[in-house]
């Protein structure tokens, strides 16, 4: 086939010579020149199997042999995609199906755990008693990927919607901060995580002032404060700090 390719532009340049400048009379021996030119393409298309096929393949109009044309294109979908956004108000968005195995969170009181727990997450006074310069809090990172990497005890609400996530590993630090908004009630939240973090040795306690709600634990080498605020749509906005714990 290349050979083809490259005979055509010197048979062309041949047949243009020989009729430049030519009598009338040397007609027959252009003829001669395109008999040979038609002799030459038809023997190698003769011989060349590429060529071959896409002379003498079926075309694809037929409409049962379509579909077996462009295999490996994108096809459009069978329906149209949704259109539809999540609405503003996310009270509505409370999950179905959960189960109610929660216990209930106790009142708020004096939540002396809350204290314990602050002073635990104030990372650089923890660093300055036991003698290390590090301060966790200055060396956070803001990923959303940091929310799923909470400790078992307190780990994020299932319908959360996060709206910022911090963290920092390492050099004496495992510190969590995220903020979230979920459709379930403050009090909900409240017993959710007074449950998980039970379960898990949290000493936990709550505390209240005002409309904000505290609920704060601390175990063997960790602590957790959670801070929940009521939104006008029934759900709630969550600020989470943890700090070790497994």
């Amino acid at each position: 086939m290349i050979g083809l390719v490259r005979a055509v532009p010197l048979l062309a340049f041949a047949l243009a010579a020989a009729s430049c400048g030519k009598a009338p009379d040397e007609d027959a021996s252009i003829a001669d020149l395109d008999n040979a030119l038609a002799q030459v393409n038809g023997a190698a298309s003769a011989n060349d199997p590429v060529l071959q096929s896409a002379l003498k393949d079926q075309i694809m109009v037929d409409p049962a042999l379509v579909q077996q044309a462009n295999a490996d294109t994108v096809r459009p979908p069978m329906q149209p995609e949704s259109g539809a956004v999540p609405p503003d108000g996310i009270a509505g968005a409370a999950m179905k199906g959960e189960k109610d195995d929660v216990r209930p969170a106790p009142p708020p009181g004096e939540c002396k755990q809350c204290a314990s727990a602050r002073q635990v997450l104030s990372r650089g006074a923890q660093a300055a008693a036991q003698g290390r310069s590090a301060n966790c809090a200055g060396s956070v990172a803001y990923s959303a990927g940091w929310a799923n990497r909470l400790p078992a005890g307190v780990p994020l609400y299932p319908d959360a919607r996060v709206a910022e996530a911090a963290g920092v590993d390492g050099d004496g630090c495992a510190l969590r901060v995220v903020s979230f908004a979920s459709a379930a009630p403050p009090q909900r939240l409240l017993d959710w995580y007074f449950t998980k973090a039970s379960d898990s040795g949290y000493r936990a306690e709550h505390a209240a002032r005002g409309g904000e709600h505290v609920l704060g634990g601390t175990k063997s080498g960790g602590a957790f404060l959670l801070t929940v605020k009521p939104r006008r749509d029934g759900g709630s906005d969550v600020d989470l700090m943890a700090d070790g714990g497994a």
